[in-house]
This record gives structure tokens, C-alpha cells and sequence, in this order.
């Protein structure tokens, strides 16, 4: 079949990850607001990371002669790095436990698995969009469009077991 293969839901067993999930276009487009919150919690870890690992690294060139409220503040910098990395950890894992894949964590980028012409393929989103309009094959990383004729409403078949 070329295009998108209609009709397909997810056949994935209840396992963590459940990587072999297939979602239409509609089902993504309903996750889009429980993705929105964790993508929006993995932006903001990543960058409280980006400047906590940058202050450590500060503090951390000069540790030798740092006065004692400097050192403290290392000391919480490296527990705030902690905090923020589990943070961040469990965000994705919350996505993955979606069947969702974080494209890229700068950007927001997320795909939603699907198959598109019998390949591997993502509906992808990014935060700011107002909703899924790209998608792209797993193995490349150019959008295009969403073709209207994915968005039918007889298109909408819900990801989960027992849906064919």
C-alpha cells in the first residue's frame, strides 16, 4: 500500500517501552497535550543542566581557593545536577513508556511511530506547534507534510490491545 497504512493500531504487549507501536495520525494528535507537559518538563531540565554543569565547572577550576560560601554552593550545584538528571531521566522514560521517541532534545522534536509505504516512519511534532502537521521516515530527519488524507476521521483507530 503506498501512503500511510490505514487502520493499524498498536499489537505491542503491555512492556515498558512498547516499541513496536503503530499510532495514526489522530491518536498523536490526542496524545498532544500529556506530550506537550513532558516535553516541556525535559526542555526545562536540559537547560537547568546546561547552566548548573557550567557553574559547577566554575567552581570546580577554582575549588582549591574558594571561600566557604563558594564551597557550599558547589556542594548544592552538584546535588541540584543530581535532582535535575533524574528529573530528566524520568521524563524520558515517561515518553518511552508512551512508545514515543525524543528526535531531539534542543528543539523539543518528538515522533509518534507509524508506518509510511511499509517503512519505519514518525509522525513528529515540536513544541509551538499547534498540532501534528510533519512527519518524517525513522532513518531520515527531513519533514514533510502531513497529507490530508491521513487526517480523515475514518482514520482515527485507537493504539492499544485488540485494536486491528
Amino acid at each position: 500500500m503506498n501512503g500511510f497504512t490505514e487502520h493499524q493500531a498498536s499489537g505491542a504487549s503491555e512492556s515498558a517501552g512498547r516499541r513496536d507501536m503503530i499510532l495514526t495520525w489522530a491518536t498523536a494528535q490526542d496524545m498532544l497535550p500529556l506530550v506537550g507537559h513532558i516535553v516541556g518538563d525535559i526542555r526545562e531540565s536540559h537547560h537547568n543542566l546546561q547552566k548548573l554543569r557550567l557553574e559547577k565547572e566554575g567552581l570546580d577550576q577554582r575549588r582549591r581557593t574558594l571561600a566557604w560560601p563558594d564551597r557550599a554552593r558547589r556542594y548544592e550545584v552538584g546535588e541540584e545536577i543530581t535532582r535535575q538528571e533524574a528529573r530528566l531521566h524520568a521524563a524520558c522514560e515517561e515518553l518511552h513508556a508512551l512508545g514515543l521517541t525524543l528526535i531531539d532534545v534542543e528543539t523539543g522534536q518528538v515522533g509518534f511511530p507509524t508506518i509510511v509505504n511499509n517503512r519505519r516512519a514518525f509522525f513528529s511534532w515540536r513544541p509551538g506547534e499547534e498540532g501534528v502537521h510533519f512527519w518524517h521516515f525513522a532513518e531520515d530527519q527531513a519533514r514533510r507534510t502531513v497529507p490530508p488524507a491521513w487526517k480523515e476521521p475514518s482514520d482515527k483507530v485507537r493504539a492499544g490491545k485488540g485494536n486491528a
